[in-house]
Formats: C-alpha cells, sequence, structure tokens
C-alpha cells in the first residue's frame, strides 16, 4: 500500500544554498500547493531562490509554532551538505522534526541521530519505497488514470498533475492524486517515492499505487523524469507502464535547449515526445491517448506567450496551457469527452508496434 505519512505541521521550509529553481522543487511546490502548512522559509544569505513565503531563521520559526523543518532543496546527488549540518542541528534543539525526501537517509548521520535522540524529535525520510512491492504483472485494472510524461525532468509534471485532480475534484469528479516523488508525497502524506525503488519493482509499485477502483474514478499520477534523459529513462519507463495510464498528458519547457545535465542530449520535440511514450505505453494499455500538452512559461516574454501555446497547439492537434496561469480546463475538457479522447497522432502511429 501507499506510504501514508505523519508529519508535524507546520513547517519551516529549507532551502539553504540551493542554487538553481530546478533543485528548489520540493521548497517551490510546497509553497504553491500546499502554503496553509507553511509559515516560512529559511535561506543562507547567499540563496537567490525565494519561494514567498517569509523569512525566518530556525528561532524565530520556533517562537512562531513551526513544528517541523522540511527540506525544500534538492542537490545533486541527493546528499545533505555539510553546510547545512548547524542549521539542521538547531531546530533539533529548538523542537522541530526534521523532513527530508533526499536519497540519503538522515539516521546515516551520526550527530543528527544523536541530537534527536537528545531533544526526543523525529528524523523523516520520505525517499523510502514499502517494503515488499511485487514485481509487474500488466493486467488490465479497473478505473481509470492519467499520467504526466515531459520531454525532460522538472518540466512541470508535478504541477500539471496537481492541477487537473483539483479541477477534476471541482467539477465533482471521483479522483485522487498519486504522489511519485518526495514534494507530492509531503503535499498529500501518501504515495511512493519511485525513483528508490529497485528497479525490478518499479513497474510493480506504480500498479500498486493505482489500484483497482470505481469504473468511473481517475487517478492522476504524478510522473517522473523523462524517455529521453539518459539518467532517469529508467523510472520513467516504469512508471509509464506500471502506471497503465488510459491518457498521456505531456509537460515541456520551451526554453530549455538541452536535457538537464546533459548538455550533449537536446530536448526532443513534443511530437517525438508523444508518439514515444504512446508506443511504450501501449504494452499495458492499447487504448492510451494523449489529452494534451502542459507548457511552463515561465520564462517565456509575456507578449510571446499566447502565440507559443497556440503554435503547440495547432502542430499537435491537442488543447495546449500553462496550468499555472491558464488553468487545465482545456485538458479536462478533452479528458472528459464520452466517447473517450481522441489521438492527434493516430495515423501517424499505424503500422507501430502495439
Amino acid at each position: 500500500m501507499p506510504v501514508t505519512l505523519q508529519l508535524s505541521v507546520p513547517y519551516l521550509v529549507f532551502l539553504g544554498d540551493v542554487p538553481s529553481k530546478v533543485y528548489a522543487k520540493t521548497a517551490l511546490g510546497l509553497a504553491q500547493w500546499a502554503p496553509e502548512l507553511c509559515v516560512a522559509q529559511h535561506r543562507f544569505p547567499n540563496c537567490e531562490i525565494d519561494t514567498g513565503l517569509p523569512d525566518m531563521s530556525i528561532a524565530e520559526a520556533a517562537h512562531a509554532g513551526v513544528k517541523s523543518l522540511l527540506i525544500g532543496s534538492a542537490p545533486v546527488g541527493g546528499a545533505i551538505q555539510d553546510n547545512w549540518i548547524p542549521s539542521l542541528l538547531e531546530a533539533i534543539a529548538a523542537g522541530m522534526d526534521i523532513v527530508s525526501g533526499l536519497h540519503t537517509q538522515l539516521n546515516d548521520y551520526p550527530e543528527l541521530r544523536d541530537a534527536a535522540l537528545k531533544h526526543n524529535v523525529r528524523l523523516i525520510d520520505v525517499r523510502v519505497p514499502p517494503e515488499n512491492l511485487p514485481i509487474g504483472n500488466g493486467e488490465k485494472r479497473t478505473g481509470k488514470r492519467l499520467l504526466a510524461v515531459g520531454t525532460d525532468c522538472a518540466v512541470g509534471k508535478k504541477y500539471t498533475t496537481l492541477a487537473i485532480a483539483k479541477a477534476l475534484k471541482a467539477r465533482g469528479v471521483d479522483c485522487d492524486f498519486r504522489g511519485t516523488g518526495q514534494t507530492g508525497i509531503m503535499i498529500t502524506g501518501s504515495g511512493i517515492p519511485i525513483d528508490s525503488v529497485v528497479c525490478d519493482f518499479t513497474a510493480g509499485a506504480a500498479e500498486t499505487l493505482s489500484p483497482d477502483n470505481d469504473p468511473e474514478h481517475w487517478d492522476i499520477i504524478e510522473g517522473q523524469g523523462s524517455l529521453f534523459t539518459p539518467a532517469y529513462a529508467g523510472v520513467s519507463l516504469g512508471l509509464l507502464h506500471g502506471s497503465q495510464p488510459d491518457a498521456i498528458v505531456v509537460c515541456h519547457d520551451p526554453v530549455r535547449e538541452h536535457i538537464v545535465g546533459c548538455p550533449n542530449h537536446p530536448i526532443p520535440s513534443l511530437q517525438t515526445c508523444i508518439e514515444t511514450n504512446l508506443m511504450l505505453a501501449r504494452l499495458t494499455n492499447p487504448a492510451v491517448q494523449c489529452v494534451g500538452v502542459s507548457v511552463n512559461t515561465s520564462a517565456v516574454a509575456p507578449e510571446s506567450r499566447e502565440a507559443l501555446l497556440q503554435q503547440i497547439a495547432q502542430e499537435t492537434g491537442l488543447p495546449c496551457v500553462d496550468p499555472i496561469i491558464d488553468g487545465v480546463d482545456a485538458i479536462i475538457e478533452r479528458l472528459l469527452v464520452a466517447d473517450g479522447p481522441a489521438s492527434p497522432n493516430k495515423e501517424s502511429l499505424q503500422g507501430m508496434p502495439a
């Protein structure tokens, strides 16, 4: 079953000295989607990333009633940085739990473990998958599923699925957001950290995350990685097969020229991304369709934004939106059409292996 967390709120969101928004997805995601759980942010003097939350010292946050310091930074390699330790120890001494979604576990640090025992607080690692996960079997499950996929990492898969789940619920549609990464799990309190699952069990974990359900129920599944990144394509493929999606939404950053961390690998075209994901998804759901494109236009000039979205919509034949600015109603309409979503590239895929 998905991991259910019991976290003490409210949070102090720890940014430290994170150098880029790409590595601050957890902090930014919490501030965007669960601001009611966050009192403030804690940044080092040289940190320019800003979630929009008030800045507070550890002492100020403790006085304001913060119960947990939540690590919102995710450096390359997923390890706690040496210069973070003093701040974490100060938070522990102030009575705060430490919550982390990094690959490296908090209890691997003796100084943190000893301090937590001394001050009777918890070290909570979100990125720990459940035990005894099955391997995938590919058997058809009841209910409906949507999965976000992407041309690269950090292109808006979490934001898109959270927005879709929220919009569906507002329409009275029975649905659940299924978190597959640390931020999504922290926001909703449940899920499976897919990138921490042993590769043989990735598809099985995705099947476990979205089990049989009522025929009209939608699981809205947070995507991870991309089929086009040399680093994380494996987890993306396992999630794609195990999710058995009826629908996919492709997420894209239009100003990015190459895969993050891989300058020799250019971003694929949207059509290539759509076709590849559909072709591979057909292993476990031959009826899968693409229902929309979600574009992060935060770095696009405002006067160019609408024309860009219209161009992508024309090229793909799909609704194209920035979920934060435009909402996702256009994608929802495509998803919920009575006769099922129509694929804009159905003809181009004829002859490809199912």
